[in-house]
């Protein structure tokens, strides 16, 4: 017989550097997960994504094993490395957090296009430049 999902926990990790300590402990063991089995197993596979904040999708199943689905970085999290900067603008009507050019946006939506919900590369660069408005970052 096959194993039933029972759950599907959502979380976001930085990349080879996930400890057991909140906030992940927590929500894994709410979960009945082994804790520290998916902490090995977590940072092994994110080993070359050192330090950068890694979205994971877990499903743990009826005999409390589990498996995940490493998702790519967030788009916020991405334009801010291009552009250089630690946080957006707070006011991005008022303030600018910085300038991005057409060519940054194809390489984060070429990056991002398996977990976004576009059908072409123009459809996911327009899904960008919105992260970026909304950010406060100015699409040259």
């Amino acid at each position: 017989m096959a194993k039933q999902v029972i759950n599907k926990i959502k979380v976001q990790a930085v990349g080879g550097k996930a400890t057991p300590a909140p906030p992940l402990g927590p929500v894994l063991g709410q979960a009945g997960i082994n804790i520290g089995e998916f902490v090995n197993q977590f940072n092994e596979q994110t080993r070359e994504r050192m330090g950068e904040v890694v979205p994971v999708e877990i499903s743990v199943y009826d005999d409390r094993s589990f498996d995940f689905i490493i998702k790519t970085s967030p788009a916020s999290r991405l334009i801010l490395k291009k552009i250089g900067k630690d946080k957006g603008s707070g006011k991005n009507l008022v303030s600018k957090a910085g300038d991005i050019t057409r060519d940054q946006i194809r390489e984060i939506a070429e990056e991002k296009m398996q977990d976004l919900s576009a059908n072409d590369i123009d459809a996911a660069m327009k899904i960008i430049e919105g992260t970026c408005r909304s950010m406060g970052v100015h699409v040259k």
